[in-house]
C-alpha cells in the first residue's frame, strides 16, 4: 500500500543553510525517485514559506522531484493564518527526529524493507551496495 511522507528540506533534503540552500544530502534525491516509484505521495514538509519556500520546490523540481503537496495535506487545501498546519501523514522525515537523520538509503530500507523497484525504472540500487 502506497504511504503518504512528509519530507523536511533544510537539513533533510539539503545540508541546513537557511536561508540559502545547502549542499544535497547524499542519495536524498534518488531515495525520493525511488519511493515515487513505488507509488508513495511526497509532501514537502517545510517552515520555508513565501519566496523561499518557492525557491525549495524549484530546487527539488529542478532535480526531478515534484511533490504531491507542499505545506498542505493534499494540493487543493487551503490554509486560514488561524490554523496548524499539521501535516498528517503515514512518514515523517525530518533531521530533528530523536536520535538524527539516518542516511537516506537506510531511510529507503526502513519504508521498503528491502523490495526491489521496477528495474526498467533505471534507478540505481543505492542501498544494496556490496
Amino acid at each position: 500500500p502506497s504511504l503518504i511522507i512528509a519530507i523536511d528540506f533544510d537539513g533533510t533534503i539539503v545540508e541546513h543553510r537557511y536561508p540559502f540552500i545547502g549542499h544535497i544530502r547524499p542519495f536524498a534525491f534518488e531515495t525520493m525517485e525511488a519511493l515515487q516509484i513505488k507509488g508513495h505521495r511526497l509532501i514537502l514538509w517545510s517552515h520555508r514559506a513565501g519566496k523561499k519556500l518557492d525557491e525549495a520546490v524549484k530546487f527539488c523540481r529542478s532535480h526531478g522531484i515534484e511533490f504531491y503537496a507542499v505545506n498542505k495535506n493534499f494540493p487543493e487545501e487551503i490554509w486560514d493564518e488561524n490554523e496548524s498546519r499539521k501535516i498528517l501523514a503515514d512518514i515523517y522525515i525530518d533531521d530533528r527526529n530523536l536520535g538524527g537523520l539516518p542516511s537516506w538509503g537506510e531511510i529507503f530500507n526502513m519504508i521498503c524493507h528491502e523490495e526491489e523497484i521496477p528495474s526498467d525504472k533505471g534507478v540505481k540500487f543505492w542501498w544494496k551496495r556490496k
